[in-house]
């Protein structure tokens, strides 16, 4: 039997996924973007006001978000693997010389930003207790 064609000129798969590899490639790469709001979703109830900022660059490994304190001071702040730290002292703002320490969690840094914060983190965390205390006694 006569070949025209040399079997080694075509790919293994010569189905290709690309899904499937848009998948693959992404499989241990955070998006920011996507951490930085399910983070301002977590702690909003307890600020007041936070959200992922829009004029800044945003990308896979770095997001900024700004948060307004119960007491009133505005933060800009930035997230990256290492963790999250203040980087300006207004809304999308990043000031060269205001870098401060990184945080492991969102939690960590308004602790060390607000006594407000901590109140009201600590009341919702009273009232979920309560409330299933509650349900136990039902």
């Amino acid at each position: 039997m006569e070949v025209d064609y040399n079997p080694m000129d075509f790919p293994i798969n010569a189905v290709h996924d690309q899904d499937l590899d848009r998948d693959l490639e992404g499989v241990d790469v955070k998006d920011m973007r996507l951490e930085a709001e399910a983070i301002v979703n977590d702690v909003l109830f307890a600020v007041a006001n936070m959200f992922v900022s829009k004029n800044l660059p945003c990308a896979v490994d770095m997001a900024y978000i700004n948060v307004e304190i119960k007491e009133g001071t505005r933060y800009c702040l930035e997230l990256t693997d290492a963790g999250l730290r203040v980087v300006g002292f207004a809304f999308d703002q990043v000031g060269s010389g205001c870098h401060s320490q990184y945080h492991e969690t969102v939690y960590s840094l308004l602790d060390s930003l607000s006594p407000a914060y901590r109140e009201a983190f600590g009341n919702a965390l009273l009232r979920r207790l309560e409330a299933l205390n509650g349900d136990d006694q039902s």
